[in-house]
């Protein structure tokens, strides 16, 4: 026999009733409603990872602020969105973000974030001097040594650039859990990166921090197409954006079919200047859901290639 008809259930957001099927969150609750709640660290593809604290919610009955995420929707829940409780937290979280990583590139909706909580990265003081190359990568769980006070500790460090597909720019990452969903089980099942560290030392990492070219890793790329903030990305991109000549607004993007196999993966394919400068895929496509292989994502450089 098959699954039965859906229940539904009714909770109250911000005096309005919402009616969502059972197992939705209140983060879906609140879109029914187009009641916005800003993210970071969710993605609708992957696994909530409740890393930024972001979305929190008050929820009558609940002693603290819940992440609207990952917390089930449950009859007669009532919800607030927007008190004086959950403005703080959701300014507290994105001035210790922005006092320590960069997030120039994690989009318009975050800068309008900003600006909506009166974020001021200044009240935790001046920013502490870059880490040198590698000096984040070794560090030991429990040996932090804080910087002595008077600035703001923060990720800062040099770019890994390793190859010509992709770079890691981690004084971007917000570890928000994203890329370590998407190399594990929600989409390539490769496992070839995590969490290392604990506290503010905390980074990802392959295991023993091997590089990446000696790791698990496939190279599918499908950690840059759910980053948020830029802390991954397309090595043509990067070094356009190094030479001043990234230029979205003189780009095109055309959906294809990827041409390797029969799978029929949808590619998005980004052109600027007669020349492809990156791939991605949809998330709402029934057979990638935003994700693809290392030939779908960076195999098109034959199409541009002078000897052919």
């Amino acid at each position: 026999m098959g699954p039965g008809p859906k229940r539904w259930v009714e909770v109250v957001v911000d005096g309005t009733t919402a009616r969502v099927p059972e197992g939705a969150t209140l983060l879906e609750a609140c879109r029914s409603l187009d009641i916005e709640i800003p993210t970071l660290c969710y993605l609708e593809t992957l696994t909530p990872a409740n890393a930024c604290r972001l979305c929190v919610v008050e929820l009558e009955g609940s002693r603290a602020l819940v992440p609207a995420c990952s917390r089930t929707a449950v009859a007669g829940a009532v919800v607030h969105t927007d008190t004086e409780r959950v403005r703080h937290s959701r300014k507290l979280v994105l001035e210790l973000l922005t006092s320590s990583v960069d997030l120039s590139l994690a989009g318009p909706q975050v800068q309008r974030w900003m600006e909506q909580y009166q974020v001021r990265a200044e009240n935790f003081g001046p920013p502490a001097p870059p880490a040198a190359e590698g000096e984040r990568d070794h560090r030991l769980a429990g040996h932090h040594h804080p910087n002595g006070g008077g600035q703001a500790e923060t990720v800062a460090q040099p770019v890994k650039v390793h190859d010509d597909l992709y770079i890691r720019d981690y004084s971007r990452c917000i570890l928000c859990y994203k890329c370590v969903e998407a190399c594990g089980e929600d989409a390539q099942n490769t496992f070839a990166i995590a969490v290392a560290g604990r506290g503010f030392d905390a980074r990802i990492s392959t295991e023993f921090d091997e590089p990446l070219n000696e790791s698990a890793c496939v190279y599918c790329g499908n950690c840059i197409g759910v980053c948020p903030t830029g802390a991954l990305m397309f090595k043509s991109e990067f070094d356009l954006r190094r030479k001043g000549t990234w230029d979205e607004s003189k780009q095109t993007v055309t959906r294809t079919v990827c041409p390797y196999c029969g799978v029929g993966c949808n590619l998005d394919v980004h052109v600027q200047d007669n020349r492809i400068v990156k791939a991605t895929s949809p998330l709402d496509h029934s057979v990638t859901h935003g994700h693809l292989c290392i030939k779908g994502r960076f195999g098109w450089s034959f199409v541009q290639s002078g000897e052919t």
